[in-house]
């Protein structure tokens, strides 16, 4: 008797079957233009109606959730991005996950002199360098003073899930622990082999019901421009907006800057801010 071997579905498979059904349930069917019909058993949309809109045969779209097809073209996952009203940053997550992302200099934690000196020249604005993972590799006065409630100002996703003083400092902090597990979900398409995001989502799992929780929405999101409502204990009520910049000479690494209205309140806030650190003191960095 001849018998077949399945072939092991690879963690690779399991991410994206598992990022096709986390969307699928956070739609319902009135958000694609469908009927309702019958009682659901479960949330969101059904296998069958994925495959309608995507206009793919379900028992093909089923292999995909389970992780049974391994290579999917590109025009079924775009067919996949519309059907599931994916955003672009959630549609480039997902042509990742079926993929290898392209191959690029190895990212690096290593700050060089000119982003430093580049940081300093920011004496009124909070200014600082991330990695993939959001830990703060190199910061200005301005963000280290704007920072000093946290203990120790590492990483920004710590800071906002397990750090006491994230949820007085971050005055939506809902909205802010949203969009900080979106990130780290778009940094694990990106960079699916880095130990260090890796440990840090376990981490965080373990130790944040509020993260584990965010964490199985697959909710996916890159940084965006919108404002940041802050509470400092020095400063008072801050508004601030943000720019980010990826470093072209240090794969991985953002360049972050926030400011705030020119002429208001918060803009000489910052002013003291910037005027209560020595220029030059690094964070510290000692990641969860």
């Amino acid at each position: 008797m001849t018998t077949t071997t399945t072939p092991a579905v690879s963690s690779s498979d399991r991410a994206l079957g598992a990022f096709l059904r986390a969307r699928r349930a956070a739609l319902r069917p009135q958000d694609v233009g469908l009927a309702s019909h019958g009682v659901r058993r479960v949330a969101g949309l059904r296998r069958e109606e994925v495959a309608v809109l995507a206009d793919m045969n379900v028992d093909y779209y089923a292999r995909l959730e389970q992780g049974r097809e391994r290579h999917p073209s590109a025009q079924v996952l775009d067919a996949l991005a519309h059907a599931l009203r994916l955003r672009p940053d959630a549609h480039a997550h997902l042509h990742r996950l079926a993929g290898s992302p392209p191959v690029g200099r190895p990212a690096t934690d290593l700050v060089g002199p000119a982003l430093r000196s580049l940081l300093d020249g920011f004496p009124d604005r909070p200014a600082f360098v991330v990695n993939t993972a959001l830990d703060i590799l190199a910061a200005n006065a301005c963000a280290r003073a704007l920072h000093a409630p946290f203990s120790p100002a590492d990483n920004l996703a710590r800071m906002v899930f397990l750090d006491p003083a994230g949820r007085r400092f971050y005055s939506d902090w809902a909205a802010t622990s949203r969009a900080t597990a979106g990130h780290l979900r778009e940094a694990c398409g990106i960079a699916p082999d880095d130990p260090r995001l890796h440990g840090l989502v376990r981490t965080l799992t373990t130790r944040s019901p509020d993260f584990a929780r965010l964490w199985t929405t697959h909710d996916v999101l890159a940084k965006t421009q919108d404002a940041k409502h802050l509470q400092h204990p020095v400063a008072g009520r801050l508004t601030l907006t943000y720019q980010s910049f990826d470093v072209r000479a240090a794969p991985g690494q953002q360049l972050i800057v926030y400011q705030a209205a020119p002429g208001g309140p918060g803009a000489r806030a910052l002013s003291l801010l910037g005027g209560r650190t020595e220029p030059g003191a690094e964070p510290s960095r000692t990641g969860p």
